[in-house]
């Protein structure tokens, strides 16, 4: 790990994954870890500039690296297309994340706005949606106990909808 160079965290539906990147000046290794795991390597390579794809789920990445200056390296990460510092900004904007705990055991709720998925723990649920006089509300478990989001409107058209988890019966507040 004396070549570890950058570290980045991506938040996916499914979770956030930490991705490591070595990549040794010397030797010209170049190794990816998701989350702890080596997913890409490659020893001895001449050329210490270029790119690196791999995917984490469906998320297609690529980890740039650019020569800055001198014997110094740039390292830059894409994912689905977009610069890390935009995909992160979007990913802001779609998802709404909640924690709660059940019986100690802590649980992390994923509702991706664009697509409607709800994720439970890196597990897409299964809803059963129904409107209601206010809005909408998508019913799934947590361990075995109800659980539902509400969509009502803000009343804005720039603020849009307000997505609230119901859990157990009490609202649970939205993690930032």
């Amino acid at each position: 790990m004396g070549d570890l160079v950058a570290v980045w965290e991506i938040a996916l539906g499914a979770g956030v994954h930490k991705v490591e990147f070595e990549h040794g000046t010397i030797s010209g290794k170049r190794v990816i870890r998701v989350d702890g795991k080596e997913v890409f390597r490659r020893d001895w390579m001449f050329k210490l500039v270029g790119y690196e794809t791999f995917e984490i789920g469906k998320a297609k990445c690529v980890i740039y690296i650019e020569a800055a200056s001198g014997f110094y390296y740039a390292y830059g990460l894409e994912v689905n297309g977009k610069s890390y510092k935009k995909f992160t900004e979007n990913q802001s904007k779609i998802m709404r994340t909640w924690y709660c705990a059940v019986q100690e055991k802590q649980f992390r709720v994923v509702l991706e706005k664009d697509t409607l998925d709800v994720w439970v723990n890196g597990q897409k649920m299964d809803t059963i949606d129904e409107f209601v006089d206010d809005g909408t509300e998508m019913h799934f478990e947590i361990n075995g106990q109800e659980a539902y989001i509400k969509a009502v409107s803000s009343g804005s058209r720039k603020e849009g909808l307000i997505h609230t988890l119901i859990f157990n019966g009490s609202e649970v507040p939205e993690s930032v």
